[in-house]
């Protein structure tokens, strides 16, 4: 397997950040969507929530299907679905309607595409849980939380990147940005079609299971039926869905109330993105052999908390100061909890159906997600 090593990695991390990328690309076209497309606030929260909803509905199927069929066919087609599917929600914007269709807008044509472009995308999402689980096949239990580190560090770069990325796309054409994240997955189905191997093998295939066990609600009702998995699952779901409904309305809070540009705003994020990085990419492994998953887990929980407290304090004088010291402690949350949350829960899970689980986790990720950003 170790020869197989970096290919599989680069494709996983690959993976990983696009599907981070479809979900944060909607920060910098926000204020593109308010103007030109959707007035309503609960409208815009739905359709950012949408992506979410979908990836919670599908993320035990896709799990389940890795684990009969093997990681890279199903990791493939949802990256195919993911350039559709992005590719669909940037046609969309860069359609001239007004020529097309005059009352297009008026009968709300746009935002239905819009909302099936996100929906694609989302059943898509499978693809995070996925290359998870690939990463659960080349590792062992003892370094996994090291392994999972790769995911917060695609976490990171997201944030590091795409926001102000989308920035500055977006004031050369406001429609660059969704091309980009559409160029960015057809890269990443490249990678995956030629370079990733199969790591589940075949004597660890599993039958599929029935369908009402794949219902995500069965799935989740199962997991928190489970005393040794339950607290940490609630700990994942709260945390999830705490911070996306935080990253949802930061920005809208910051400029409504404080009037911060978009560069102040992508400096904040790509903070977030930097610390979360050097948190999971290097700093995790040794972090984790002297204190372990739960103690970082628990320690990463408070600051989050102590994060989200510290924003409503912030004044027109201290914004800057307040806001940037409190995504400082959000990321090195971040950083501490995602990865050594879905340690502990995969090791309890034990180590058969690792992508059905690992589904069931990501289910609950999407779900938190959804609630966040609705």
């Amino acid at each position: 397997m170790r020869r197989f090593q970096f290919p599989t990695l680069l494709s996983a991390f690959l993976t990983l950040l696009n599907d981070r990328l479809s979900e944060s690309i909607f920060l910098p076209l926000l204020p593109l969507l308010l103007k030109d497309f959707i007035s309503s606030g609960t409208t815009l929260g739905l359709l950012s929530g949408t992506y979410a909803l979908s990836q919670f509905t599908v993320a035990p199927l896709i799990g389940a299907l890795s684990d009969r069929f093997g990681r890279k066919p199903v990791i493939s087609l949802c990256v195919m679905g993911s350039v559709l599917g992005m590719g669909l929600f940037a046609t969309t914007l860069s359609l001239p309607w007004q020529q097309i269709w005059p009352g297009a807008a008026a009968a709300g044509l746009p935002v239905a595409i819009l909302f099936v472009a996100r929906i694609i995308d989302g059943a898509s999402g499978g693809t995070a849980a996925t290359a998870t689980a690939v990463l659960a096949d080349i590792t062992t239990p003892e370094n996994r939380a090291r392994a999972f580190g790769l995911i917060g560090v695609a976490f990171g770069l997201g944030f590091a990147i795409a926001p102000g990325l989308g920035g500055l796309l977006g004031d050369i054409n406001k429609t660059l940005p969704a091309w980009a994240a559409t160029g960015f997955a057809l890269i990443n189905l490249i990678v995956v079609l030629e370079l990733l191997p199969e790591t589940h093998s075949l004597n660890a295939r599993k039958q599929l299971p029935r369908k009402r066990e794949l219902n995500p609600i069965t799935l989740l009702r199962r997991v928190f039926s489970r005393p040794d998995v339950r607290r940490l699952s609630i700990a994942f779901f709260g945390f999830f869905m705490t911070f996306n409904g935080f990253t949802n309305v930061l920005s809208l809070y910051l400029i409504n109330n404080f009037n911060w540009t978009g560069g102040m705003l992508g400096a904040a994020f790509a903070l977030v993105g930097v610390i979360a990085m050097v948190v999971q990419g290097g700093l995790i492994g040794p972090l984790v052999k002297r204190f372990g998953e739960l103690r970082l887990t628990l320690f990463g929980l408070a600051l989050l908390m102590v994060g989200c407290l510290l924003i409503p304090l912030a004044t027109p004088i201290t914004s800057i100061p307040v806001v940037f010291t409190a995504v400082s402690l959000l990321a090195v949350g971040t950083g501490l909890v995602t990865p050594c949350l879905r340690t502990l829960v995969s090791r309890r899970l034990g180590q058969d159906g690792q992508g059905a689980a690992l589904g069931g986790l990501q289910g609950l990720q999407s779900l938190g997600t959804f609630l966040g950003a609705s």
